[in-house]
């Protein structure tokens, strides 16, 4: 088969996505070559790794068998119409590092490590006085929205912190929570909300649902901008209607200049890095590779997707 490689590696990692995979399979690297050697090997490939542009994909390859996205995310694919291709994302592999950022994060923000930071750079002790000011993040009252790997992976971590979780999803087994109107009963005793829903919940979390929160309580959002009512999250803490906000990611990125968010002191951002680690693009072949073998022999694919039902 000709695998088309849409991500970008460096030569040692080509090198070694060439050595793991099966023999006679050959791979066209899409940085290796011109835009019109790109596109012609793109239609005659059977096999992508990475996630092509969209126009692409209007008329899809006709020999394509399977497609593994280097992303958790597929919002702008979910139009295309490839029934007849497998299809797999990287839900799963982000979920730990996602998870592990937006705790750290929310931790941060109680603790008070980004005012120390910022103190550290200004080689200013202002010491006892802060004490005074920070909060706990053991005991929250906390509600996950979705129940996917990385709201799983976070209730995780958050158990060690004897928090009281509850997780909100339509159908999912770990869910307690069911509906928009069930959430509304919830969030005037809750403390500390934790987005993880995938962009198919666009404006899930309304303006109506931020009013309800108490004003102590924390936002958190590492799933997707587009899920919330930014300009509603935005007036609440201006207005102190909220405690504050730990935000992965935004609506808009890059943050625009001219976003209020920038000079919120009540306000942490992670500039969309909470899937990161070092050692990433070697994992995302690792796991192309394992799950490339799995369907050569038929085997169940790992976080098989179907684009038309956004999940």
């Amino acid at each position: 088969m000709q695998i088309f490689v849409n991500t970008s590696l460096n030569e040692s990692l080509r090198q070694a996505l060439k050595q793991q995979l099966p023999t006679g399979h050959s791979v066209f690297f899409k940085n290796e070559w011109s835009e019109t050697e790109q596109a012609a090997a793109f239609q005659q490939s059977q096999v992508i790794l990475g996630n092509p542009p969209v126009a692409w994909l209007t008329t899809a390859p006709p020999l394509l068998k399977y497609w593994q996205l280097d992303s958790a995310g597929f919002d702008g694919y979910k139009n295309l119409n490839l029934s007849n291709v497998a299809i797999c994302n990287l839900a799963d592999y982000f979920s730990i590092p996602c998870a592990e950022t937006i705790v750290a994060g929310i931790l941060a923000f109680y603790r008070g490590v980004d005012e120390l930071t910022l103190l550290k750079a200004e080689k200013r002790w202002v010491g006892a006085p802060i004490r005074f000011r920070l909060n706990l993040l053991t005991g929250k009252r906390v509600v996950i929205l979705g129940a996917g790997s990385i709201g799983q992976a976070v209730k995780k971590m958050l158990s060690g912190f004897d928090c009281s979780v509850q997780m909100v999803a339509r159908s999912h087994p770990s869910a307690t929570i069911h509906s928009p109107e069930e959430l509304m009963t919830v969030l005037p005793q809750t403390d500390l909300v934790i987005n993880c829903l995938p962009g198919t919940a666009k404006g899930f979390f309304t303006a109506q649902m931020i009013d309800t929160l108490p004003t102590t309580a924390v936002f958190a959002n590492v799933g997707r901008g587009t899920t919330v009512d930014e300009p509603a999250l935005i007036a609440a803490l201006l207005e102190k209607r909220l405690a504050g906000a730990v935000l992965d990611v935004t609506e808009v990125e890059p943050l625009p200049t001219d976003n209020p968010l920038w000079d919120m002191s009540n306000v942490i951002l992670t500039q969309h890095t909470g899937g990161g680690q070092a050692s990433e693009d070697e994992g995302k072949i690792a796991f192309f590779v394992k799950n490339f073998q799995r369907f050569l022999n038929g085997q169940p694919l790992e976080n098989q997707i179907d684009l038309t039902r956004g999940y």
